[in-house]
């Protein structure tokens, strides 16, 4: 059983990312630079962001973080995300998910110019994606195929399962690795609570991609020998373990799977550092022009 190791693997990725800053700079030319608009004050949100933020210094970006009141209507900040739009200085904006009930996420996001969609939520990204066209790819889903590429993992004609059908990791995800090349190439099943015999469908697995959101959830017997899982969870479980009285599970318990996996990502420290890389590199696209959106 080998660890991929995520933040291993964003380390290595980051200097080149950073080389390609530094000549752009030493070309005379600006930062890249990314913007995040934050409602409210969700402690794993501003958690997220802050990292965000965090990589952004280490790799020569400039960020920004826009915060607004819990109590902000739709409309101030459907006026935000225009003003974004229409700043040339601004590179790429998320918006922090979950937002508060009375704002329409999809029409927030919906709002995002495509060629500032570094997070892949916008319907024109989705779209170039499923039709192979260059596009900003979903971070996460992003993130999974760079780890693997990192690791030479084949999948050339390998049986991926994925656990979990959202926009933003399932069905992406598993487009991508539907793709032709490599990583690509794959015979792809999305598995979901209405699949029968969930068990008897994720030990079909060559690759298992786990993106429920249910801690633990995936038990050894649900996997077969050999096989490669990719665990997306970022569950906070309570716990008599530490001072914080929580700790950070996966969608799969760690312990008794990862005997039988020939791969598989920890939690946390696997997927979620390669979020944040994939976000940097659509960035740094939108800055370069590469996508005419």
């Amino acid at each position: 059983m080998e660890i991929l190791d995520g933040k291993k693997a964003a380390a290595a990725l980051s200097t080149d990312l950073k080389n390609e800053v530094d000549a752009l700079v030493a070309k005379g030319e600006r930062r890249p630079k990314l913007v995040a608009v934050l409602v409210g004050n969700n402690p794993a949100s501003e958690t997220y962001v802050r990292n965000k933020e965090k990589k952004c210094a280490e790799l020569g970006f400039i960020s920004e973080i826009r915060r607004f009141e819990t109590s902000v209507t739709q409309e101030a900040l459907l006026a935000e995300i225009d003003h974004i739009n229409n700043d040339p200085e601004i590179d790429g904006v998320i918006v922090q998910l979950p937002l508060p009930k009375h704002i329409d996420e999809q029409r927030i996001t919906h709002r995002i110019s495509p060629k500032k969609d570094v997070d892949g939520f916008h319907p024109v990204s989705l779209g170039r994606m499923l039709l192979g066209l260059p596009c900003y790819l979903p971070a996460t889903p992003y993130g999974i195929i760079k780890l693997l590429a990192y690791y030479k993992i084949p999948t050339r004609g390998k049986h991926v399962v994925v656990l979990g059908r959202s926009h933003i990791v399932g069905l992406p995800v598993a487009n991508m690795l539907l793709q032709k090349g490599e990583p690509g190439d794959c015979t792809v099943t999305v598995a979901h609570s209405k699949t029968q015999d969930l068990p008897a469908v994720l030990r079909s697995a060559d690759i298992l991609i786990a993106a429920v959101g249910i801690a633990d959830f995936v038990k050894a017997d649900m996997v077969k020998p050999g096989a490669i899982v990719i665990d997306v969870g970022i569950n906070r479980v309570e716990t008599t373990k530490n001072e914080k009285g929580w700790e950070l599970r996966g969608d799969v318990a760690f312990e008794e799977v990862a005997p039988k996996c020939s791969y598989i990502t920890p939690v946390p420290g696997g997927v979620g550092p390669m979020t944040i890389l994939s976000l940097m590199l659509n960035t740094l696209r939108a800055r370069k022009g590469e996508i005419d959106g």
